[in-house]
């Protein structure tokens, strides 16, 4: 399996390549980047680590590498500034990112390759690519809340010192300001975690708040997240290596699921070698559904103004 790193050579690019290396699961990293020689030096430092890592071929380069790609990540972007919100960089990002779809189209991707859209506003970005490149719609996913669930889960653990790997919480909806906790299936080691001691619902409304700044507290402290996106971003991309089929919050065109159409948002996902395999519509909380649908509503208000800009 061959996967290639669009924007390879900046932070989140690099950061999801040397999680993919650590995996040890890509037979071969392509980081491409409108500044080839930064992605060959990326790939450069990275393959000198390999021997003691795994056997993989990691160069860097250009679109030549697309037709070969099972796998097409694109975390090309303008960086985020700090007071700016997701949806503020819109009109920044869409014009660069129709010209790599354009790019990718144009090199020739296999018609099972999977494209896994990091690049922010990360659900508006997924419902243009699905919309331009010429592939089945499933083949197409973006991000999602996977990077705001696992952050939700890291700081529910350090709060209550619970084991962050048996912490499970999701986050859906929006990759952004309405995006929703689920509370109703949230469980420590498979307790469900309003008995826990500890827990609170103020804590909870804490927690959910921190996490939701996230992004923008790391900006502020580091200039942008990098490891977490790389580990978020692995998640995905091992399952459509393995054919694992996790349920992962990823995001993805949707087609009626609590009652979201024609928008693209994170909802529990089987994720394999297709890409989406299906969809998980599992119970929850009335509150929760309506946060899903306001999400949806709010993503649609500037999905109008996008496809409006982009001819779409």
């Amino acid at each position: 399996m061959k996967v290639s790193i669009i924007g390879g050579g900046g932070l989140v690019g690099s950061c999801a390549a040397f999680a993919l290396q650590c995996g040890g699961l890509a037979r071969e990293i392509a980081l491409l980047d409108v500044n080839q020689e930064l992605a060959v030096g990326q790939a450069l430092d990275l393959q000198h680590g390999g021997p003691s890592v795994a056997d993989q071929t990691i160069v860097g380069g250009g679109y030549e590498h697309i037709p070969t790609s099972d796998v097409i990540c694109i975390t090309a972007g303008l960086r985020r500034k700090p007071d700016e919100s997701r949806l503020d960089l819109i009109n920044r990002n869409t014009d660069l990112f129709v010209q790599i779809l354009k790019d990718v189209k144009a090199a020739g991707p296999k018609s099972s390759a999977i494209v896994l859209v990091v690049s922010n506003p990360v659900d508006i970005l997924t419902y243009v690519a699905a919309q331009v490149l010429d592939l089945p719609c499933n083949q197409v996913i973006g991000l999602g809340t996977q990077l705001d669930t696992i952050r939700f889960c890291s700081l529910i653990a350090q709060q209550l010192n619970s084991p962050p790997t048996q912490t499970s919480a999701l986050i859906l909806g929006e990759h952004g300001e309405s995006m929703v906790p689920i509370w109703s299936s949230a469980t420590i080691a498979g307790l469900p975690l309003d008995k826990y001691p500890g827990w609170s619902p103020t804590l909870a409304n804490q927690l959910f708040t921190r996490t939701r700044g996230s992004g923008a507290e790391v900006i502020k402290r580091k200039g942008g997240a990098g490891f977490a996106v790389g580990i978020a971003i692995r998640d995905v991309i091992d399952s459509v290596i393995l054919d694992q089929r996790r349920v992962l919050p990823v995001s993805s065109v949707q087609n009626g699921c609590y009652g979201v159409r024609d928008v693209a948002l994170s909802v529990p996902t089987v994720v394999g070698r297709a890409g989406v395999v299906d969809r998980m519509e599992i119970d929850l909380w009335p509150k929760e559904v309506q946060g899903m649908r306001a999400s949806g509503a709010a993503l649609r208000k500037t999905l109008d103004v996008v496809l409006q800009r982009i001819g779409g």
